[in-house]
């Protein structure tokens, strides 16, 4: 045994339980230590919601809040997050007192059209509320540097800029 784990788990052969709080809900899961925290998402927990894009952090399109930290779950061994908390786009609507209500942020991608195809929107929501957690009036120049790690195939760049702009100025209640 190497901290509490059997050498073979650790080579990648068996499952090993991890306990995270997904959304706020606790879970345990058996998974291989190589299953990153995508893999456990999508396939272990049915969160569909963050997207395999590149499989190998240059897209962010799977981006999670790990503690409340953007991370690219494509890139982090699920076993890594061990007791933390996991947040993913499926927790963001309804998560005000109106279950049925989108979260802020969701809000002002809607009103400044700041998505196209929608395939990299989650991982854009993700980064902008972790983004938001740190700075709640970010300038122009700190939201591009702040949504810098996530790419948009379509080009819809401005529009994401104006719209994690506008969340700031409607969650800051500015509005």
């Amino acid at each position: 045994m190497i901290g509490g784990m059997k050498s073979d788990a650790i080579r990648g052969r068996g499952r090993v339980p991890v306990r995270l709080a997904v959304n706020g809900r606790d879970v345990e899961l058996s998974v291989e230590p190589r299953t990153t925290l995508l893999d456990a998402l999508r396939q272990e927990l049915d969160l569909t919601g963050t997207k395999r894009v590149c499989d190998g952090g240059a897209c962010g399109a799977c981006t999670v809040l790990l503690d409340g930290e953007a991370v690219y779950s494509c890139m982090t061994l699920a076993i890594t997050c061990e007791g933390r908390a996991v947040e993913t786009i499926e927790a963001l609507a309804g998560s005000s007192a109106d279950a049925s209500a989108l979260h802020p942020i969701q809000e002002a991608f809607i009103a400044e059209d700041g998505y196209q195809c929608g395939f990299c929107t989650p991982g854009q929501i993700m980064a902008a509320k972790s983004l938001l957690a740190r700075n709640a009036a970010p300038s122009h120049d700190e939201i591009r540097r702040g949504m810098s790690g996530n790419l948009c195939r379509c080009g819809a760049y401005q529009k994401i800029f104006a719209a994690v702009d506008r969340a700031a100025r409607e969650m800051s209640g500015e509005g």
